[in-house]
């Protein structure tokens, strides 16, 4: 009988093994919906010299950032736009991102006037009254 039970337990082929396939199938499923509902931050694209502030408040999720540079140029997704395009880009990225919140990044050395034409453009376009201004923190 004792000799029966060896035989039987030298028998096994394996089978006993655990099978990962179905634990690796979840995961990269998971690793793909993650990855497809991500939200990814946009960097203007160009280097900014911002201004210095006391009064810093964070803003969670960034969703437009607009880059003003020291030439008075302005930047969206690494691309230079003039001011009678921004309209169209703002609306284009507000189909892809509904709630994100519009950054604007100023460079200390840009142009007022180019920046308060901007948030006109912002408020006519994204209905904004108040515009985040992004700061150096100190």
């Amino acid at each position: 009988m004792a000799r029966r039970k060896r035989m039987l337990a030298s028998d096994s082929t394996g089978e006993d093994d655990v099978n990962l396939t179905p634990m690796l199938d979840v995961v990269f499923i998971l690793l793909i919906f993650f990855i497809v509902t991500a939200q990814f931050i946009k960097e203007p694209g160009v280097d900014i010299s911002r201004t210095q502030t006391d009064n810093l408040e964070k803003q969670n999720p960034l969703g437009i950032l607009i880059a003003i540079d020291d030439n008075s140029d302005i930047y969206i997704d690494k691309e230079k736009v003039t001011l009678q395009e921004v309209g169209f880009r703002i609306r284009e990225l507000r189909e892809d991102n509904p709630k994100g919140r519009l950054v604007l990044q100023a460079d200390q050395d840009s142009e007022a006037g180019v920046l308060i034409s901007l948030l006109e453009t912002i408020n006519k376009e994204d209905g904004l009254t108040q515009v985040p201004v992004s700061v150096e923190q100190e």
